[in-house]
């Protein structure tokens, strides 16, 4: 049945992929997206902690290998489109408080982040190095928090 459906394996698992991917950006987005309540560098602090603990922590492990791989054939485009899907939440954080020029670097900040926990599994380290860096742009932003 899932065969007739999907035509192929490959169909299935690039639906299936396709699925988690979206599921990613919707829950990492809303973990980056700016509140009017908060520090825009609180809600970094905080996203890095929602990407990394428990279920959201499994998107990477799914990812990097497909991300890494040179096969394509099951997403064609993944790496560009794996490589820009949380700057637009990013980029209306740091907009809020003047630096939106910074969302590619506290992206591929991120990025390099997530891999090498996976890598490495030394989460105090890559923790401590995600502080250091949030605590580096701090002086880079004019405005604290988002206009509410």
């Amino acid at each position: 049945m899932l065969l007739h459906h999907f035509t192929t394996k490959d169909g299935l698992l690039r639906e299936v992929l396709c699925e988690a991917s979206a599921r990613q950006r919707r829950d990492f987005g809303e973990l980056l997206r700016p509140r009017a309540d908060e520090l825009y560098l609180a809600t970094l602090r905080r996203a890095w902690t929602g990407m990394t603990d428990g279920p959201a922590r499994r998107y990477v492990a799914v990812f990097n290998p497909l991300r890494e791989g040179a096969d394509q054939r099951l997403w064609p485009g993944f790496r560009v489109e794996a490589t820009t899907d949380w700057l637009e939440p990013l980029h209306e954080g740091l907009d809020a408080v003047g630096r939106p020029e910074l969302a590619t670097v506290v992206l591929a900040v991120i990025r390099g982040l997530l891999n090498d926990l996976e890598a490495t599994e030394d989460r105090a380290r890559v923790d401590q190095a995600w502080r250091h860096f949030v605590d580096l742009l701090g002086p880079m932003v004019t405005a604290g928090t988002v206009p509410g």
